[in-house]
């Protein structure tokens, strides 16, 4: 039986080294990465801005005034909200102020966005821009788009930051949101890997995204975003990621919400995870920009690293109360997987949120825990339908972006 479980502890143990080895290579590497701007451009993109809005009526009208002030030449430009489930005056006042409406009952949000790309010819428009109904993009968003855009870059990632911080919730997803940013996206361009989408702040060459969103199982899988990551996968696009072009994105600032949301994401990982599989990633070279993407999608998520990491430092308790060695290799070396995985946090963490108020939110990480661990008993292997995430805030975070 001892065996069995020194076993177990080594794989665990192995698991864990690589893991961690790698998000603090992608650590280190984003910390020291200095991005250059492509030149600057007279040659503007036309740009279709989309915002798939399911019963978002208290937050979608703040969220077009904003999008129609935004500084980018008016008539380069265009937005188009997807109503789905939204109220007639609701409608009706989005109407009034000028914005085209494309009315849907997809209840999925990559069913709303084909149905409007639908409506797009490949030559009407250059680019297009996908936002949340809660986004907001920060002054010189699509201008900083549309120069990488010129620059060559067929697929971006914008940056996004937290959009509010009224609470200890918030505030702990609005350091994960730019944790992510540091790991999955500044970090892995470093190194020569593409940025990772992050479900909104993107945008694309429209022939691109068209033919991604034709690709019919990508309309009935919640996570859209892997799959547009394994659809740029399959075609050799690397996503570039712009550090300086700023998207404020609502953060959950419940714990029922934070819960769901951790659900589906988790859902849609393990679908990513399978996808690997699939027929399709047979024509994918097995280089670099592949195995980076099948260890990215490979990696448990950072609340379950703790769980995991909070269970080692239980059994260290254990072993020193009952004497009991449970452990292979010893103890030390678990202890040093964990500091080496607290360091890497430490360098993702920008240094803004190195205040007394992250303190008094990390008060809050035990319960957000929980709520994983939760969310891990709750995942469906093949959901269909969108767990919605509601949206409320239209407040604006001026300090979120430095």
């Amino acid at each position: 039986m001892l065996t069995v479980i020194y076993i177990l502890g080594l794989v665990l143990f192995i698991y864990l080294f690589c893991s961690i080895a790698y998000l603090l290579m992608v650590a280190i590497a984003g910390m020291m990465y200095k991005e250059i701007l492509p030149p600057e451009t007279d040659q503007f993109a036309r740009i279709a801005v989309l915002i798939p809005s399911f019963k978002d009526d208290h937050i979608i009208l703040h969220t077009a005034d904003e999008v129609l002030k935004h500084n980018y030449p008016a008539d380069l430009f265009d937005l188009t909200i997807i109503a789905d489930s939204l109220r007639s005056d609701t409608i009706r006042e989005l109407r009034r102020k000028g914005i085209r409406i494309i009315e849907t009952s997809a209840r999925m949000k990559a069913r709303s966005i084909h149905a409007a790309l639908q409506r797009i010819s490949d030559d009407q428009y250059d680019l297009v821009m996908i936002l949340d109904a809660d986004n907001v993009m920060k002054t010189d968003c699509l201008l900083l788009v549309n120069r990488y855009y010129q620059a060559g870059f067929k697929a971006l990632q914008c940056h996004r930051v937290a959009k509010n911080q009224q609470n200890k919730v918030a505030m702990m997803d609005g350091i994960s949101e730019e944790i992510n940013n540091h790991l999955f996206r500044l970090g892995p361009q470093a190194l020569g890997f593409s940025a990772a989408p992050a479900g909104s702040g993107m945008a694309f060459e429209t022939g691109l995204i068209k033919s991604i969103f034709n690709y019919k199982p990508i309309l009935e899988n919640p996570g859209e975003d892997r799959e547009i990551d394994m659809q740029l996968l399959i075609r050799g696009i690397r996503m570039r990621f712009i550090p300086d072009a700023y998207v404020l994105d609502e953060k959950v600032a419940s714990q029922d919400v934070f819960e769901n949301q951790r659900m589906r994401w988790m859902e849609a990982q393990l679908y990513q995870v399978r996808r690997f599989l699939s027929t399709d990633m047979k024509q994918v070279p097995r280089g670099r920009q592949y195995y980076n993407k099948l260890i990215q999608n490979l990696l448990l998520p950072r609340s379950l690293y703790m769980v995991v990491f909070f269970a080692i430092v239980i059994l260290v308790g254990v072993r020193y109360i009952t004497g009991w060695n449970l452990f292979f290799p010893v103890v030390g070396w678990w202890l040093s997987l964990l500091l080496f995985f607290l360091l890497t946090l430490a360098i993702a963490v920008p240094s803004r949120f190195y205040s007394g108020a992250t303190m008094k939110a990390l008060m809050s990480l035990p319960r957000l825990i929980v709520s994983m661990v939760k969310a891990l008993l709750r995942i469906k292997k093949d959901r269909k339908e969108f767990v919605h995430t509601p949206k409320t805030f239209t407040g604006m975070n001026e300090t979120s972006a430095p």
